[in-house]
């Protein structure tokens, strides 16, 4: 075990010494400390040569460092060693380095907005930089430092500051970028979790790794990632996957965004709150190269697929509530039934018996959408259930099993899914629900005694994930499932 060291690392870095204070040429401060003198601790150093840099570093007898900043200028007149620019570009170096972790090395445009020094930027830089000792620990690491490390760190950045940092920094980085953090970050945590299921060790991760939810005039948005493999598996297999294709399943993540817009009505009796649904997406995004996923794996093409999204919208506060509406469900599909019948009669030679053959034969065609979108209340919660459905049998396929006779049979509604003109998904796997198509409004009537007050709505979520064989022969099938919880809120008035 670690002890918990936890050090400011963003004053210590603001209160470093000028340089004719200096009696060496390196500073440090302990990041990780174990309790065992066996084990080398993880230090962050500073060193002037002649210009500043940083420094990750494990200290063995012979230190090994693990990571090294850019060089900064330090300020020669001043009784601080950096001054707020500087800091500045230090934590856009450790974010850049971040992103540098990710399989996406296309984003080169992409630009690192600079985040001045404001009231929430010792968080900032606290996230920043333990998520980067993360990574770190995971891959440049030697192991019995990583071992004793890692899980301090996580827990850190498990804390509810470090959530409510994330969410500011995703927010001047920007949907590309936050969307190349969170695959540094899920692809890490994958490598990790492979290592350790080698060993027949398990990780407990929270669920889901990384969410958070954005109360704005007239919009709630709540963001969700998590890597696959870190989900609970809900509907296992009877029989085992191969290497390869193990490989291609666990290195994508589930990548959620739901938008709901609302309005606040004032009525002569009552305030409506009414929440429509603007968009729901869902995608699988790889965590590796293509190429990766054809050399260790069996391609891109082998990932799970939505199967289910549900949702649930409950104020916290439901003193002042009246009643709660919902639309209506998408409607059943419809069946055309039709008998054919044939009778046939003859006569053999005179001494056998007369042949009468009768046969009877009925056909069924079903029109059903691939999605079922269903709407129901429980007390004053609303329920929104999205269902993908088989198109042969109409069973839900989160809760089935495809029958060993379909996982072989090329025609399989779900072979060759991402490139068929049916497919129930985009041509990436994911899928989208706008509001025009898939659900109507939700209403609350409120009292006008609550005019002025903030109310919260609790907004809980389940997503299923299920692989079902795209082009690879396998009899391996699974479903995944990730829960969340978010917080909502809004004025009346």
């Amino acid at each position: 075990m670690a002890s918990c060291c936890c050090p400011d690392i963003l004053a210590w870095i603001q209160n470093l010494p000028p340089h004719d204070e200096w009696r060496t040429t390196a500073m440090s401060i302990c990041i990780c400390s174990p309790n065992s003198n066996n084990h080398p601790s993880l230090n962050l150093s500073v060193t002037k040569n002649p210009s500043l840099s940083f420094s990750i570093v494990a200290d063995f007898h012979l230190p090994i460092s693990l990571w090294t900043s850019k060089s900064f200028k330090s300020r020669s007149k001043s009784s601080r060693l950096l001054d707020e620019e500087t800091v500045s570009r230090l934590l856009s170096n450790i974010i850049e380095d971040v992103l540098g972790y990710g399989s996406n090395k296309n984003n080169s445009w992409l630009r690192i907005p600079r985040i001045d020094p404001l009231a929430n930027f010792k968080d900032i830089f606290s996230l920043s930089f333990h998520t980067l000792t993360f990574l770190i620990l995971i891959y440049e690491a030697p192991a019995d430092l990583r071992s004793i490390c890692l899980t301090n760190v996580k827990n850190q950045l498990a804390l509810s500051q470090s959530r409510e940092a994330s969410k500011l920094l995703m927010r001047i980085l920007g949907s590309n970028l936050e969307e190349q953090w969170m695959k540094s970050v899920n692809l890490a945590i994958t490598n990790w979790i492979v290592e350790l299921q080698a060993t027949g060790q398990t990780l407990k991760t929270p669920s889901p790794l990384f969410s958070y939810a954005i109360s704005t005039v007239g919009l709630w948005k709540v963001q969700v990632y998590c890597p696959v493999i870190a989900m609970d598996i809900d509907n296992p297999s009877s029989s085992s996957p191969d290497e390869r294709l193990m490989f291609s399943l666990n290195y994508h993540q589930l990548e959620g965004v739901i938008q709901f817009n609302y309005r606040v009505v004032v009525r002569e009796r009552w305030v409506e709150v009414m929440v429509n649904i603007d968009n729901i997406r869902c995608d699988i995004g790889r965590l590796v190269s293509e190429a990766l996923m054809t050399e260790r794996g069996v391609g891109a093409s082998e990932k799970h697929f939505p199967s289910r999204i549900s949702l649930q919208l409950t104020p916290s506060l439901q003193t002042n509530l009246l009643s709660v509406s919902v639309g209506k469900s998408s409607e059943n599909p419809t069946r055309e039934i039709g008998m054919e019948k044939a009778i046939e009669a003859g006569f053999d030679a005179p001494n056998s018996y007369l042949s009468l053959k009768v046969s009877a034969g009925e056909t069924m065609t079903m029109s059903l959408k691939p999605w079922k979108f269903e709407q129901s209340v429980y007390g004053y919660a609303a329920n929104l259930n999205w269902f993908l459905h088989d198109s042969v049998d109409g069973r839900e396929v989160v809760s089935s099993k495809p029958s060993k006779i379909s996982l072989i049979q090329p025609k399989s509604w779900f072979k060759d899914r991402y490139s068929s003109a049916y497919r129930p998904f985009t041509r990436q796997g994911g899928v989208v629900f706008a509001g025009d198509e898939y659900g109507e409004s939700v209403c609350w009537k409120v009292d006008k005694s609550a005019l002025g007050k903030t109310m919260e709505w609790e907004v809980k979520g389940w997503i299923g994930l299920t692989y079902w064989p795209n082009k690879h022969r396998t009899f391996y099938n699974e479903t995944r499932r990730l829960e969340f919880r978010d917080v909502l809120s809004l004025t009346l008035g």
